[in-house]
C-alpha cells in the first residue's frame, strides 16, 4: 500500500498553508498514494498568541480543515491530517489530529494528549499549555493502510500511550511533528525506531522543518519506520512530498518472529526498596 508523507514549513497565514495542503493531495493521488500524512500544525504555526488567536477557528469553520477535506474527496485519498489548532466548543483550544476518508467525511478526531512544556538546553522555553488544553482519550481508526493509531509529536515520548493503541489493534502509527532542531537531532531518529519496534507496527511521521514565519525552527526529517526498526523513508530537511510502500507482509513476518505483542502481561505493583 503506498502513501505519501508532506514535508512542509507552515507559516502565520492558513489560506496559504491550505494551498500547501490541496496542492500536496492532488500531487499524492497523481503518485498512486492510498493516504496521504501531513505535520503537526500543518494549517498554522504562529507563536505570537494574540495574532494566532485570530486566526484559530471552530471546526465548522476552519478554512484549512474545509479545503482538506474537498481535497480528499476530489482526489478520492484519504488524508491523515497531522494537527490544526481548533477552538472546542467551550472555548479552549486543542492541538487536534484528523483522518479525513476519501468522501471528504471525518472518520476520527485525537487531541494532542501531552503538551510540551520545557526549557531546552540552549534556553528555547515552550509552554504548549498555555494556549492549548490536552485531550482525554487516546484513537485507533480503521484506514486503507490497515489499524491506524493516532498520536502527535511531544506524545511520541510516552510509550504508554502506544502500548495502548497497538493493544487495540494499531497497525501503523501517525506520528506528525514540529520537532525543535535540539530536541530533533538527538532523539528523533531513535524514539521513532523504538516506538515501531515496541509496538511491531509501522510509524509515519510527517514532519514540519526549517525556519518559519514566526521566527522557530523546526528539525524535519520526515520518517517512515517497519515494525523491525528499519527507516524506510528519511526525508532531510527539504520540504516537500516523499512516497513509500507499506508491506503488510513484513508486518506479519515481524510479529510471527517476535511476538511481543502476545507476551505483553500486566505490570504489577512496583516494590520500592530503600
Amino acid at each position: 500500500m503506498k502513501i505519501a508523507l508532506l514535508q512542509m514549513t507552515s507559516g502565520i497565514n492558513p489560506l496559504v498553508n491550505a494551498a500547501v495542503l490541496q496542492e500536496a493531495a492532488a500531487e499524492a493521488a497523481a503518485g498512486g498514494a492510498a493516504m496521504l500524512f501531513t505535520p503537526e500544525m500543518s494549517g498554522l504555526v504562529d507563536r505570537d498568541r494574540a495574532r494566532a488567536a485570530a486566526a484559530i477557528c471552530d471546526e465548522a469553520t476552519d478554512p484549512v480543515l474545509a479545503a482538506v477535506r474537498a481535497a480528499a474527496a476530489e482526489h478520492r485519498l484519504w488524508v491523515q491530517l497531522g494537527s490544526l489548532a481548533i477552538r472546542r466548543a467551550d472555548g479552549s483550544l486543542a492541538n487536534r489530529s484528523f483522518v479525513i476518508d476519501a468522501d471528504g467525511e471525518i472518520r476520527a478526531r485525537y487531541d494532542k494528549l501531552h503538551l510540551f512544556d520545557v526549557v531546552l538546553p540552549n534556553g528555547e522555553r515552550w509552554q504548549e499549555s498555555a494556549s492549548y488544553a490536552p485531550g482525554d482519550k487516546a484513537v485507533v481508526v480503521d484506514t486503507p493502510v490497515g489499524p491506524l493509531g493516532l498520536s502527535v509529536c511531544y506524545d511520541l515520548r510516552f510509550p504508554d500511550l502506544f502500548r495502548a493503541l497497538s493493544d487495540a489493534g494499531a497497525e501503523v502509527l501517525a506520528i506528525p511533528a514540529a520537532f525543535t532542531p535540539p530536541t530533533g537531532a538527538a532523539h528523533w531518529h531513535v524514539l521513532m525506531r523504538a516506538r515501531a519496534i515496541e509496538a511491531a507496527a509501522f510509524v509515519v511521521a510527517a514532519a514540519q522543518t526549517g525556519k518559519h514565519a514566526d521566527g522557530r525552527q523546526t528539525y524535519g526529517h520526515s520518517l517512515v519506520v517497519d515494525p523491525w526498526g528499519r527507516v524506510l523513508l528519511d526525508m532531510g530537511e527539504t520540504p516537500g512530498l516523499g512516497f513509500v510502500d507499506l508491506d503488510r507482509g513484513v508486518l506479519a513476518d515481524v510479529r510471527a518472529r517476535l511476538p511481543v505483542l502476545q507476551h505483553r502481561r500486566p505490570i504489577p505493583p512496583v516494590e520500592r526498596i530503600a
